[in-house]
């Protein structure tokens, strides 16, 4: 397993104005410099970087300036991140233009993967035909990754219609999307990671590695909260994971740089330990 880090840390993700009023316009975008998060990933001996579709697109007219950051960080595009509601018939076009542009980005920059997080939650509350929508719409995601030479796949996230274990087991039976698990928003959705990727070990396309505190709910580097990632790891053994391991932590109090250090250190123990137990007893570095 190789590994990387995403650059949502150097701060946080933010969503295009535009997209207000135009939906086709809506990227995500980290609030903050690429090439200092880029070069500082590359210094701590990750291999990759994963970036939203929104900092990869001001590239695409001087694409030189963002392969020359990859290459002098040493370092490659591994994953372009995109979303979208994908349950409003008469919105998904413009969200799946969206989508292909996306996709388009990934592949002129050498990426593997397109992950993709969504499902609305309505304000009148979910229908039960929302998941059959989902499940439509993630098929089409995934017909217009493969068309870019891209694996696509599903990031169950906190506040979608994709939260819980349950939510989850609904909807991968209604699309044929990879899956991409996230450690901190599995659990704060009420489910074992490690569990849900033995579930699905056929479906694992990418993995994002994050902590949490459970109460108050926050995110944090690995190692410091309450998820088991000797279990984690186990369980991607056994279902003969080899991809990218990228850490996806949203924000951070001091410096981004710090954090993800301090998760780099804990990967490589965790990886260069065969047996749990070692990493089982070793607590958290408080903040």
């Amino acid at each position: 397993m190789r590994l990387g880090y995403h650059t949502i840390t150097w701060g946080g993700v933010v969503g295009d104005s535009v997209g207000v009023t135009s939906v086709k316009d809506l990227f995500y975008r980290v609030n903050g410099p690429m090439d200092r998060a880029i070069a500082e990933i590359g210094s701590l001996g990750y291999e990759g970087v994963e970036m939203f579709d929104g900092n990869v697109a001001d590239y695409a007219t001087r694409p030189q300036e963002l392969t020359k950051m990859l290459e002098d960080a040493g370092v490659e595009l591994v994953s372009v991140y995109t979303g979208g509601n994908f349950i409003y018939d008469e919105i998904l076009p413009d969200e799946l233009h969206r989508v292909t542009r996306a996709a388009e980005l990934a592949q002129q920059f050498g990426a593997a993967n397109l992950v993709v997080g969504g499902g609305a939650r309505r304000a009148s509350g979910t229908m039960d035909e929302d998941y059959e929508r989902l499940g439509a719409a993630l098929d089409a995601v995934t017909d217009i990754a493969a068309a870019h030479g891209l694996a696509a796949c599903y990031h169950p996230h906190l506040t979608t219609i994709v939260e819980s274990p349950a939510d989850l087991d609904r909807l991968m039976a209604l699309t044929r999307i990879g899956f991409c698990p996230d450690t901190a928003h599995l659990a704060a959705g009420g489910g074992d990671p490690a569990a849900l990727i033995r579930r699905y070990p056929d479906r694992l396309r990418h993995v994002h590695l994050k902590d949490l505190r459970r109460d108050p709910l926050e995110f944090l580097p690995l190692g410091v909260g309450q998820i088991d990632f000797a279990d984690v790891h186990a369980a991607l053994v056994e279902s003969g994971y080899d991809g990218w391991l990228v850490v996806e932590l949203d924000s951070y109090d001091g410096d981004p740089r710090d954090a993800a250090a301090h998760s780099k250190t804990f990967l490589d123990r965790l990886l260069a330990t065969s047996g749990a137990a070692d990493l089982r007893n070793q607590p958290g570095e408080s903040r």
